[in-house]
């Protein structure tokens, strides 16, 4: 198996072809929203835009994003053999056109051709524990045989051999890939708590008292219909970590915790009564899910990070079973 092959493609599919519970409530909000309002012609183009996009293999939106990839992988894997696959595929994808080129050097301002450079693409790793006999210890089935590595033309060639358990059989990997762009990015935010200005103390009233303000300060600038991903506590470095994990979340989901899900219902529910609407031109479509995690804090802080995605929810997952088969996740 090539991973450079295989990233490129996670990458494609990612760019281009928006998952079924994004598009689903997409067309959900144009039955909501008044035949002819303005709102409904906005969601109806991205609804086409959607269906073109996928047909064409072109990216659903000309930012494609920062690409970050959340890898999870058995001990003893060879991850730095993994980002560089990642690098390659980043590589390829940009030649193909996939990917526009939408890095730049922060002190020449320069653009960077290939979109490869220090730190980018971002690559999350999260070792998962392995048990006595040396698998996995996990959920979900996951492993890999052997890997046999291409080279790419225009970048590093990938080492072979990632991991293996103590009974030869490679274990397994997975990887999920979020693009999130830059106008999205920078209506993302944090709050410390308590907050004078918005009423807001630190318990869950606080919480949604600064998701609110967060959606109503965003108006249409994040490309509306949006996505909260949202972490209560934890540092702030961690926060935001958090928060975009959460982004990766289905929208059909809600959190295991029934406070932090009644939360999310709650929240959805009155952002969408604002007024806000897609692209901040009115409606009753601001946001399309909201989703919470929660984290230990240290006494002295109470932080509430939101991680803002704009409708182009751009998530795609891909794990390799035990067999060697791929097994594409949404």
């Amino acid at each position: 198996m090539d991973w450079t092959d295989t990233l490129a493609e996670l990458i494609r599919r990612t760019t281009s072809d928006l998952p079924a519970d994004a598009e689903a409530a997409l067309c959900r909000a144009v039955d909501v929203e008044s035949p002819d309002s303005q709102a409904a012609l906005i969601l109806r183009a991205l609804v086409e835009n959607t269906a073109l996009a996928r047909q064409q293999s072109t990216p659903l939106c000309q930012d494609t994003g920062t690409l970050t990839f959340f890898w999870e992988v058995p001990p003893g894997t060879d991850t730095a053999a993994l980002e560089q696959a990642a690098r390659n595929a980043v590589a390829r994808a940009t030649h193909n056109g996939w990917l526009r080129r939408n890095t730049i050097d922060t002190l020449t301002g320069r653009s960077v051709d290939s979109n490869v450079a220090e730190g980018c693409p971002v690559c999350h790793f999260e070792q998962r524990a392995a048990d006595g006999e040396g698998s996995c210890k996990t959920p979900r089935s996951m492993g890999v045989p052997p890997m046999k590595h291409g080279q790419d033309a225009r970048a590093t060639p990938v080492r072979k051999g990632f991991c293996k358990s103590p009974e030869g059989h490679a274990a397994g990997i997975e990887v999920w890939l979020l693009q999130k762009g830059g106008g999205s990015e920078n209506m993302s935010r944090q709050f410390s708590l308590p907050d004078e200005t918005l009423g807001a103390g630190r318990d869950l009233e606080g919480v949604r008292r600064c998701l609110l303000h967060a959606v109503w300060q965003t108006q249409g600038f994040g490309c509306a219909p949006g996505v909260l991903g949202v972490c209560i506590g934890a540092d702030r470095a961690e926060g935001f970590l958090v928060a975009k994990r959460q982004l990766l979340r289905s929208l059909d989901d809600a959190a295991p915790e029934p406070e932090l899900a009644a939360l999310e219902r709650r929240v959805l529910e009155e952002a969408n009564a604002l007024g806000i609407g897609p692209m901040g031109m009115g409606g009753t479509t601001t946001l399309l899910g909201v989703k919470i995690a929660a984290r230990t804090r240290l006494p002295a802080s109470y932080f509430v990070t939101v991680a803002y995605l704009c409708w182009a929810c751009r998530r795609r997952g891909l794990r390799v079973s035990s067999d060697g088969s791929l097994h594409w996740l949404n």
